[in-house]
């Protein structure tokens, strides 16, 4: 951009992506505390935007507050819930078989979906740690009598504190070389997610920025969406990656706190 600072000035609103950005796992990034109490006092609207469907809203507003940011169920979209949003917006499926953790499980009864092994319409997987062999199973089975099928987001790994470990990406991976299908991915890079976000916080593309540490997922969601991309080198993606790319990223930093510093420098 011609003019950085006035570019990163222009910023309103911003999507905020918590693995890899945030956090890493357990331990807070430097840095993300100051950031997000810069963006309350500077009155601009965030959301947590998260492809982590192992969590529900409540869950992630509780770690948040738990590391020092104060956080409500309705600061957070998970991909979770924007699989349940489409499900019941988009579709007219009501009983589905999940391949879940209890968390996404429950978000989906509570939004009065069925779950069930017994003839289900769909077939929904998320990045579940707490998955069986048995569900991989009836996954399959199910997957090769044709049902539509549905996962929550595309990373193939979480970053975590201790190191990378598979994701709903790599489920659905391992589902494609069992039976030949691929899933309809509602999370990010999915734009239907960042509109349901935008609205959420009255926000437009033009002004909003997407912030996460992931080309194939954040970075794509905002050239897909039309918002700024802001890539932050603290979960996934290395400097050295941006080698290998055909689109950089608007604004690159190394993480939360140096975001903060050029925001609060600008």
């Amino acid at each position: 951009m011609a003019d950085d600072h006035a570019a990163l000035r222009s910023i309103q609103s911003f999507l905020l992506d918590l693995d890899g950005t945030i956090y890493l796992g357990a331990n807070i990034i430097p840095g993300a505390v100051e950031f997000i109490q810069y963006l309350r006092d500077s009155r601009r609207p965030f959301l947590f935007f998260t492809n982590n469907s192992s969590k529900n809203a409540r869950d992630y507003a509780k770690k948040l507050s738990a590391m020092g940011i104060a956080a409500t169920p309705d600061d957070v979209l998970s991909s979770g819930e924007a699989t349940v949003r489409y499900l019941l917006g988009e579709t007219s499926y009501r009983r589905v078989f999940v391949v879940g953790t209890p968390s996404l499980e429950n978000e989906l009864r509570d939004a009065g979906v069925e779950l069930t092994e017994s003839k289900p319409e769909a077939v929904v997987v998320g990045f579940d740690n707490t998955l069986t062999y048995a569900k991989l199973e009836r996954a399959c089975l199910l997957l090769r009598e044709g049902l539509p099928y549905f996962a929550t987001n595309p990373d193939k790994v979480c970053p975590t504190e201790y190191g990378y470990i598979p994701d709903c990406g790599s489920i659905a991976a391992l589902l494609r070389e069992a039976t030949g299908r691929s899933p309809e991915f509602i999370g990010k890079p999915n734009p239907a997610m960042v509109r349901m976000g935008m609205r959420k916080i009255g926000a437009t593309p033009d002004t909003t920025a997407m912030v996460g540490d992931r080309l194939y997922t954040d970075m794509q969601m905002a050239y897909n969406a039309g918002t700024v991309s802001v890539l932050l080198l603290s979960g996934e993606t290395k400097r050295a990656d941006l080698d290998t790319v055909e689109r950089r990223p608007d604004f690159v930093f190394e993480s939360a706190r140096d975001l903060y510093e050029a925001l609060r420098s600008g």
